[in-house]
């Protein structure tokens, strides 16, 4: 073979699961280095998880309220992943164009939404990590199937992404800004994470209880507390949550 054979350029995109790999360890490396996603996804769980457990604030009804809160704080890290942080910075990226440049790139749009997805999960399973450690540390005893746990998780995420990417497709940056936060606090407070939703009025109850964070939390909490099997009312609810939420952003995001 002439030197000109064996040095002949050949270009060409790389390999589709390459591209993938290599957006999500970026996607994953800025959400780690913004103060504000770190706030949002490590700092402020661990804060309320250590400070409702130690500090009688709540009443958490029968035994440590530890147990009763890190299923919540963990249904709370999926939605501050998920939801809250992939909202806004997906919607700034809007904002900036910087989708519509990725767009225009080998990468096709399918493809960046998977490594969207991928970063989530993967920031997902450090704060899991993370969690569990402080809250075993706390006193935690969980119980259960894992099987269960993960497919909760899994549903969850689905769920929440759907809604992110909806919010982030469709809503101005500032305006997505505001209402991410607005609902991360609303759904903090209303969803069965720190207050148990046996707290609010009978109405309420019932349709807080259609939430996904509720229908997480409360299915976290009914396997890892009290050993149950597959919470089917909650699987259904965050299913729902995901189709619905998914299939809005496909019809609906704007990549401008």
């Amino acid at each position: 073979m002439s030197a000109a054979g064996m040095y002949t350029p050949k270009p060409g995109a790389a390999p589709l699961p390459r591209m993938i790999a290599a957006q999500a360890a970026l996607e994953t490396r800025m959400l780690l280095r913004n103060g504000e996603q770190l706030l949002l996804t490590v700092v402020i769980p661990t804060l309320l998880l250590v400070l409702f457990s130690a500090v009688d604030i709540v009443d958490t009804g029968e035994g440590e309220a530890v147990d009763f809160l890190a299923p919540g704080v963990l249904a709370l890290a999926v939605m501050s992943t998920a939801f809250t942080g992939q909202a806004i910075a997906t919607g700034f990226e809007r904002r900036y164009g910087v989708l519509k440049r990725l767009g225009a790139s080998p990468l096709p749009r399918w493809g960046l939404m998977a490594a969207k997805t991928l970063s989530v999960l993967v920031t997902e399973v450090l704060q899991i990590v993370l969690l569990t450690v402080i809250a075993l540390a706390l006193g935690w005893s969980p119980h259960g199937n894992p099987v269960s746990v993960l497919l909760l998780l899994v549903l969850g995420t689905a769920a929440f992404s759907g809604l992110g990417l909806l919010m982030a497709g469709t809503l101005k940056a500032e305006a997505t800004l505001a209402a991410a936060n607005l609902v991360f606090l609303l759904l903090l407070v209303g969803g069965g994470v720190i207050v148990p939703l046996d707290k609010f009025p009978d109405a309420a109850q019932t349709l807080l209880g259609l939430l996904p964070i509720a229908a997480l939390s409360d299915g976290l909490r009914d396997v890892l507390r009290h050993g149950a099997g597959l919470p089917w009312a909650d699987l259904g609810i965050l299913a729902a949550w995901a189709v619905l939420g998914l299939g809005a952003a496909a019809k609906y995001f704007r990549w401008e």
